[in-house]
């Protein structure tokens, strides 16, 4: 992992929430961010690793990484500058 990815702007904890709250929330984090920063997610349901990159590409928002470890699904997203 890049030392960026350490150091995000903001974190958003989804823990124990499912469809269609992490995407919900995430969209209202997102929304308080300034253009270029960074993004943590941390979520547990499996449909993140659909919604979320469909969610980075229809806002064109930047899905920068995600991994899984253990059931429990990080991203990363840098916000648009738009």
């Amino acid at each position: 992992m890049t030392p960026e990815l350490n150091t995000p702007d903001a974190v958003l904890d989804a823990t124990g929430l499912n469809c269609p709250e992490p995407v919900m929330m995430l969209h209202n984090k997102v929304r308080d961010l300034s253009g270029g920063a960074l993004l943590k997610v941390i979520a547990t349901d499996p449909s993140t690793t659909r919604d979320i990159p469909k969610f980075c590409t229809f806002l064109g928002h930047e899905l920068v990484g995600q991994q899984e470890e253990n059931g429990t699904y990080l991203y990363w997203i840098r916000k648009s500058e738009g």
